[in-house]
């Protein structure tokens, strides 16, 4: 009985004093670990255990003494100077000891992410004034562990990504908003100039965070976009740029009306459909008929350079769904007035009228619109 009481006195002293200490991090984001001593002391002579990707920090009352680097290490007061000189221990004094001991990460923390939550004003040579919003990501790393932990960490007992993260998003977004601002790199040629920038960024932010002990060794610009009103206006001045100048325009913008209308199975979808493929026809064949009249002028006489001969008949432009159609030759309108396409109150226009008018009231039209007889009745 004697003996199981003294095997128990024993192992309750050996619990006071720690030998190995180590942090397994089986997370991805924590920076800061503190060694989780809980008032037991640590035996000189114990085991310190650095892995790749940390080191180790010993803190004595608020002070932050040694710090060491990857490897397995004995204490003693050899390896621990700064301890030692705190504590007074001169001649070798081997007894326990209580510090802080802190595991610093100094891996890479990849995929952290910043964005602007408002859109920031630039101005820019084409444009003006323009809002523009960016986001990204950057690799966070840690340069100077004593000073993360004098400025961020304090005596957190775990200190992770998430804690730094918003602080560093404010800081980055300032950044960023100076430099795109600065710049004066025209906003179309942004994304050109995307990669060159965040290599900029990476000593700058590296530099205005060195205080705190962090360097961000890598800094990506993903996206620099413009709000939903001004993506519009670009788009629109696209298309411009497409189609040439704006009388081209607003014929491409009626000839994509008319063919919407085409491809409407009611009645007037059907009229707009036959007269849009007059319309194409009527081009065709002029376009045809110019090319033969060409040739010939060119066989016959290659000096002179005459214009081709007016079209018989005139040329008629009809409003249909509000929309200009046409020209359209004049021995084509009878059929559309059969057909129900063209009546009294359509609004018609040729070379030499000063506005539209009705198509009743124009004298040449309006003997398309003579009263007929009624159908004879049945004989009995």
């Amino acid at each position: 009985m004697r003996k199981v009481l003294g095997m128990g006195f024993m192992d309750k002293v050996r619990g006071q004093f720690i030998d190995i200490v180590e942090f397994l991090d089986d997370s991805r984001d924590t920076i800061v670990w503190r060694f989780p001593r809980q008032g037991n002391e640590i035996k000189m002579g114990a085991q310190l255990v650095v892995r790749e990707g940390q080191v180790a920090v010993f803190v004595d009352e608020g002070q932050v003494a040694d710090v060491f680097t990857p490897g397995t290490y004995e204490l003693t007061t050899e390896n621990i100077p700064i301890l030692s000189t705190l504590r007074g221990w001169k001649y070798g004094f081997n007894s326990p000891f209580k510090a802080e001991v802190y595991f610093v990460g100094t891996r890479q923390y990849t995929d952290m992410k910043w964005g602007t939550q408002n859109p920031f004003t630039v101005r820019d040579a084409d444009f003006g004034m323009v809002r523009l919003r960016a986001f990204g990501t950057y690799a966070l790393r840690v340069s100077d562990p004593a000073a993360l932990l004098r400025q961020l960490v304090g005596t957190d007992p775990q200190f992770v990504t998430g804690e730094v993260a918003e602080f560093l998003r404010q800081v980055v977004v300032e950044a960023v908003t100076t430099a795109l601002a600065g710049a004066g790199i025209p906003m179309l040629d942004l994304a050109a100039n995307q990669a060159e920038i965040s290599r900029t960024l990476v000593g700058t932010l590296s530099a205005s965070l060195a205080e705190y002990g962090i360097a961000l060794p890598r800094f990506v610009i993903e996206n620099v976009s413009v709000p939903p009103e001004v993506e519009e206006a670009l788009d629109k001045r696209t298309q411009m740029g497409i189609v040439g100048d704006l009388g081209r325009f607003t014929q491409f913008q009626a000839a994509t009306a008319l063919e919407d209308a085409a491809n409407n199975p009611g009645a007037a979808g059907s009229g707009a459909g036959m007269i849009v493929g007059m319309g194409l026809g009527q081009a065709a064949a002029g376009a045809a008929a110019g090319a033969v009249a060409g040739a010939g002028q060119a066989a016959a006489a290659p000096a002179a350079s005459a214009g081709p001969p007016p079209l018989p008949g005139g040329q008629w432009y009809v409003a249909v769904d509000g929309q200009q159609a046409g020209p359209f030759p004049e021995a084509a309108l009878p059929g559309q007035v059969t057909a129900g396409q063209l009546g009294r109150e359509t609004l018609v226009w040729r070379d030499g009228m000063a506005a539209w008018q009705p198509a009743g009231e124009v004298p040449d039209l309006a003997r398309l619109f003579a009263a007929t007889p009624p159908p004879l009745p049945p004989q009995a």
